[in-house]
This record gives C-alpha cells, structure tokens and sequence, in this order.
C-alpha cells in the first residue's frame, strides 16, 4: 500500500515538473517576435505579441505553470505522508 501511494506521489512530481517545464517553454516562444527586418510583411510575424490571442496564451501557459508549480507541492505532501506511514509501520513491527 505504502509503495502505490509512494510511486503515485513519484509521478505526480514527475508529471507537475514535465508540465512546468512546458509552460516554460510556450512562455519563451509566446514573448518571442520576428524582427522587423524579416522578409514578411509587417504585423505578419509568427507570434504578434500585442494581439489578444498571444495574450490569451501567455496568459494560460503562466496558469499552467502555476498549476504545475501546485501539482508538484501536493505530490511531495504526499510522499512525505507515505514516507511518515512507512517509518511508522517500520517502528510498530520492530
């Protein structure tokens, strides 16, 4: 029992960091824009950093990454819950 809700705690941490990381990323190319000497028409760059939709993106990749940030403090509650379980049990048996 002990060792589900240790490795269950193992890839919730796991999981918040693999989602962390992502919200790191589209944070870093949602804030990056062409230059203006590129052979596109200006306002024709891959991410318009003034348009609402690159708003709207940026601003759920800083939630996800909140979340994440979360996702990972419960995850190591709950690993530190089955770590104390099983020093418990350790001490009961001895």
């Amino acid at each position: 029992m002990v060792d589900s809700v240790l490795s269950t705690g193992l890839a919730g941490i796991a999981s918040g960091i693999a989602g962390a990381q992502q919200a790191a990323q589209d944070i870093a190319t949602a804030t990056t824009v062409d230059s203006p000497t590129s052979d596109r028409p200006s306002g024709d760059s891959a991410v318009d950093s003034d348009s609402p939709a690159s708003i709207v993106d940026l601003t759920e990749a800083v939630v996800q990454l909140q979340s994440s940030e979360l996702q990972v403090q419960a995850s190591a509650e709950v690993v530190a819950s089955a770590d104390e379980v099983l020093g418990t049990l350790l001490n009961i048996k001895a």
